[in-house]
């Protein structure tokens, strides 16, 4: 298997705008592919959970989950600061190691995994650029040197002037 999955690795991008019934739609319908990078994912409370300091409860507020996917995401301290970038990758590559790399890059917009085929470490890169192009910018501004990054993709909204 690893020395396939360089060659035939299917991945479906997608700007969900916020909608948790696309994200839900996707996981129960995209299985034939192995990595979904999401770009806008609805951060939304699921249900409240016990809390020290309030007898209400506190809301859990989580993303879309599924049991046929590796789910990756950077959670910030503060819940107003939710990342606008997530990914999944499909159970069946586990074997590969996937790791998420916050302390390389750590932008709320920019999402970084590595994985890991014949020994050799792979980056996937997942970016969501808002009107200002702040993780363009941060990209562009900050020195990272990674070597074998894969694949890098995301919603650039970079708009065609024609």
């Amino acid at each position: 298997m690893s020395k396939m999955i360089l060659q035939n690795l299917r991945i479906f991008l997608q700007n969900v705008r916020k909608n948790s019934l696309i994200i839900n739609t996707i996981l129960k319908t995209q299985i034939q592919f192995d990595i979904i990078p999401i770009q806008k994912p609805p951060w939304s409370k699921i249900r409240k959970i016990p809390s020290s300091s309030s007898s209400e409860g506190e809301a859990l507020i989580r993303i879309a989950y599924h049991s046929n996917w590796l789910f990756f995401a950077r959670i910030p301290a503060d819940r107003s600061y939710s990342p606008r970038i997530i990914a999944y990758i499909n159970i069946h590559l586990f074997p590969l190691c996937f790791l998420l790399y916050s302390d390389i890059i750590n932008h709320r917009d920019i999402l970084l995994i590595s994985f890991l085929n014949n020994h050799i470490c792979y980056y996937i890169m997942n970016v969501y650029s808002d009107s200002f192009h702040m993780a363009l910018k941060y990209l562009k501004d900050t020195e990272v040197n990674i070597d074998n990054v894969l694949v890098m993709t995301g919603d650039f909204n970079i708009r065609d002037s024609l």
